[in-house]
């Protein structure tokens, strides 16, 4: 008898392949931080490797007839922008925390643009090149928050690729210094997680969470301080020329430099002028609303929408000084939607920075429909950004202009910035 829940290895419903090797040339890379390769007729996802190359692939998930997932383990015609991975824990079978590691900076930045091009050219039918601008600071020692999970044991570390399994660490390169130090190295016994995050003063965040995922405790480290203490008030962050306060460890732009860099980007497409509306969606804690407010004036109006209770209260505190913003509570949906529309009127610059999954058609065809003179939508997952260009596409609107910037270094991902326009 199997237990309850149990699922039968995948590798029953297609060709067992689960641990094979064998030798593929690598070619062009994928969205998710692996690149193509074929192999008796079927696609294989390959992590751990580079266009071009030719590796031994080790084959570590086969749950599809069409294709399976394997890892490099033995290059045997490398790549020019190979490098000697940076962080111990990375490579076939460790953490799952980084794509990359075995990427030069310039090549990450090279891959992150074609992954950009090919979804927006296969999901919205656009040829656009695109550049991978880098922020300062180089590719280690960047993310500013994090989530570690914890071990039964109470060691904290990161998931294997695809996995539960919690590989134990005692440092994180990419994270900066003394966030990693604050989690990594100690034991957090009866947790399931520990979220952690380094503000603008160089206050250290922790935040302790169960197994469920439910928050337990919170404790501050300050610069100079030898024992965290209870927090008191929110963590401080500077973006735009303005300061802001989020919750210490909620939602804000994880590269020290990408808040910056994202709010340039933004108010250059939304080129908002005094008197103009402008709708500002998903706003977290108001920070592009806040910055295109002066540009509006006195005359104008900025409505920021915003789900999460605390950060609706970090934005209202953000805001106070700006008379022309206001921030709703509410969920991001069509229905909604509609109806603020038909209390607001037709805003003049729509500006939307989503979840990973997007937007969603819903959403993007009542946007669209209101006709505002400028969208300018913040992306953090490209796949998501072209299908949502599409549904705007169908309705009038086209990509005018686009910038993406390597806000996680190391990694996959990419932050664009789009710029859609009534054709």
């Amino acid at each position: 008898m199997r237990p309850k829940n149990r699922r039968r290895p995948q590798s029953d419903k297609s060709g067992g392949w689960v641990g094979r090797r064998f030798e593929v040339t690598v070619g062009p890379v994928a969205h998710g931080g692996h690149c193509v390769a074929r192999h008796e007729g079927r696609v294989v996802f390959v992590r751990h490797t580079l266009p071009g190359e030719r590796v031994v692939v080790e084959v570590t998930e086969d749950r599809q007839k069409g294709f399976c997932r394997a890892d490099a383990v033995e290059v045997l015609e490398a790549s020019p922008d190979r490098v000697e991975r940076p962080c111990p824990y990375s490579g076939p079978g460790k953490c799952g925390g980084c794509d990359w590691q075995h990427v030069g900076h310039e090549g990450q930045l090279r891959l992150k643009a074609a992954v950009v091009r090919e979804q927006l050219s296969r999901l919205a039918g656009i040829d656009l090149p695109v550049v991978v601008e880098p922020l300062p600071g180089g590719p280690l020692r960047w993310r500013s928050r994090a989530r570690f999970a914890v071990e039964r044991t109470g060691e904290p570390g990161l998931r294997r690729h695809r996995s539960h399994d919690v590989v134990v660490l005692d440092d994180c390169p990419i994270t900066v210094e003394p966030a990693a130090r604050a989690v990594l190295g100690r034991r957090w016994l009866d947790s399931g997680a520990v979220d952690v995050a380094i503000d603008s003063a160089g206050a250290v965040t922790t935040t302790t969470l169960d197994r469920r995922g439910r928050p337990q405790e919170t404790s501050v480290l300050r610069p100079g301080a030898e024992v965290p203490e209870e927090p008191a008030g929110r963590a401080q962050r500077s973006a735009g020329g303005r300061d802001w306060e989020v919750e210490g460890t909620g939602f804000w732009q994880v590269h020290p430099a990408a808040a910056d860099a994202l709010v340039a980007a933004v108010s250059e497409f939304a080129a908002v002028q005094p008197g103009e509306t402008v709708l500002d969606l998903y706003a977290g804690a108001g920070l592009f609303g806040g910055a295109l407010a002066p540009g509006v004036g006195a005359g104008g109006r900025v409505v920021c929408v915003e789900s999460d209770e605390a950060a609706c209260a970090a934005a209202d505190a953000n805001l106070a000084d700006l008379p022309q913003a206001e921030v709703w509570q509410g969920d991001v949906d069509a229905a909604g939607l509609t109806e603020l529309l038909g209390d607001l009127g037709r805003p003049d610059v729509v500006v939307l920075d989503p979840p990973r999954a997007g937007a969603g058609q819903d959403v993007s065809r009542v946007l669209a429909g209101a006709g505002a003179r400028a969208v300018v939508y913040v992306a953090c997952d490209p796949a998501s950004l072209a299908r949502d260009v599409a549904a705007f596409a169908d309705a009038g609107y086209r990509l005018q202009a686009l910038r993406a910037f390597d806000c996680f270094p190391m990694t996959a991902h990419v932050e664009c910035v789009a710029l859609l326009a009534q054709a």
